[in-house]
């Protein structure tokens, strides 16, 4: 009989069901932040440290309180003669500090987070007597700038109270030469500005407009092929995006037969003369410019400057107001070339550094008038030289240099409308400052001149 084999252990424990959560109210997830917000006094904190951000910021001075005081129209207190007399203390003016276009700092207090980036900037010939002063504007505002100067006309000294800021930089360099930074803006000023200086040399002059004018020649039996390079600093400003302002010239005018000259007129320039190394150089650095912005798509600015004057202006470098002001403080007569009714428009520095920081910082590309409209005849300026230094100073005629213009005056009204900008400081406020500039340049080397041969 065959045996079964029978399992006999217990039997399988039955399968419990899977678990299945309570659904949460529709309501909790909003009373479960609140709950959490209402425990151990949260919330009194929470509106405690609110109140104190806030006592924070309206009380805590601005960043830029300090370092943005300075003359609305550049008429810097160090040059006002005579501090001590109420009446010129009264023309004391302070920069609003700009922050973009058009809009001022009215003193209010504003968030450390909510404050402008400061920008990188690159100044050519910023050590200057125009780029000097851009430069303490652009610092004064709270960028880093970058001075790029070979001291062919500049100084130094124009430059050297900025030694030791960290937002500052020197670089003695050509821009001949090619140069490789980081920017956000290049502001070229680089060029000889005074017939002085760029008679002197007229090939170097030409050049210094373009920077670097690359020539690639290949020759062959069949060819030979010029391959014209582009502008450095224009080169630059495409590579790494930034924005290119172009100080120009009312030189580009010529000798006008337009009279106030506009932006519009195309100029009467001897492309062969004497200054055409200047006029046509600057004339040619436009036109590249705006080839860059047309086929390139470079942010471009044109800027064309008329007559400028003010404190470091170079001493001898053949310009009417600083050989007048020169020959005046050193008991010369004053120079004047032809019959002198050859008129002028005079700007004073700090005018013109606030027309270009509004077209750079602005959204139009120019080009834009740049100057003073107010109008004087060399005589009429010989005049005001002498009530202002010496009334005795005496006035000597010599021939008229080759293709001087006889009319200069700029229509403004572009720059008025679409940069909201026109000059501020007359002649006869402006000069005084320069005056004093000058008297402490000039004697200041007499007197080192006559201690050196005391102790020789």
């Amino acid at each position: 009989m065959a045996s079964e084999l029978i399992y006999r252990g217990p039997e399988s424990l039955p399968v419990p069901d899977s678990y299945t959560p309570k659904p949460n109210k529709p309501w909790f997830t909003v009373i479960r932040p609140l709950r959490y917000l209402l425990r151990e006094q949260r919330i009194v904190f929470l509106f405690a440290g609110i109140a104190i951000a806030s006592l924070i910021f309206a009380f805590l001075p601005s960043s830029r309180s300090g370092g943005s005081s300075y003359a609305n129209t550049g008429i810097y207190d160090s040059y006002l003669p005579s501090e001590s007399t109420q009446s010129q203390v009264a023309h004391r003016i302070i920069y609003q500090n700009r922050v973009g276009v058009g809009s001022f700092n009215s003193g209010g207090k504003i968030p450390l987070g909510l404050q402008r980036k400061g920008l990188r900037i690159v100044v050519t010939g910023g050590a200057g007597f125009v780029g000097s002063h851009l430069v303490d504007r652009l610092i004064a505002r709270g960028d880093s700038v970058i001075v790029v100067d070979n001291f062919f006309t500049g100084r130094k000294e124009n430059v050297m109270h900025h030694f030791g800021n960290p937002r500052f930089e020197l670089i003695r360099h050509d821009v001949v030469e090619p140069l490789l930074l980081e920017v956000d803006q290049i502001y070229h000023l680089a060029c000889p500005a005074s017939p002085v200086h760029y008679k002197h040399n007229p090939v170097k002059t030409i050049i210094s407009f373009f920077f670097s004018f690359y020539s690639l020649l290949q020759f062959n039996l069949i060819t030979c092929t010029n391959v014209v390079g582009t502008l450095n600093m224009l080169g630059l400003a495409k590579r790494v995006g930034a924005r290119f302002l172009l100080t120009s010239t009312s030189e580009v005018y010529g000798d006008p037969l337009e009279h106030p000259q506009k932006e519009t007129y195309w100029g009467n320039v001897n492309p062969i003369g004497v200054r055409s190394c200047y006029d046509e150089g600057k004339r040619t650095a436009e036109t590249l410019t705006m080839d860059y912005h047309r086929g390139a798509d470079v942010e471009v600015r044109i800027a064309r400057i008329f007559n400028t004057y003010g404190p470091r202006m170079c001493i001898d470098d053949g310009r009417v107001v600083s050989n007048f002001v020169a020959q005046a403080l050193r008991k010369e007569p004053l120079t004047v070339y032809g019959d002198g009714k050859q008129t002028r428009s005079f700007q004073f520095v700090s005018d013109l550094v606030e027309g270009l920081m509004r077209l750079m910082e602005g959204e139009h590309v120019g080009p834009f008038n740049l100057g003073n409209p107010g109008e004087f005849t060399m005589l009429e300026l010989a005049k005001v030289v002498q009530e202002t230094i010496d009334p005795n100073a005496q006035i000597v005629h010599k021939p008229n240099t080759e293709d001087d213009p006889h009319k200069r005056k700029p229509d403004i009204s572009k720059a008025k409308e679409l940069l909201g900008w026109e000059p501020k400081v007359a002649l006869r406020k402006g000069l005084p400052m320069m005056v004093q500039d000058f008297r402490q340049r000039i004697f200041g080397d007499h007197k080192e001149d006559s201690a050196k041969i005391t102790t020789a």
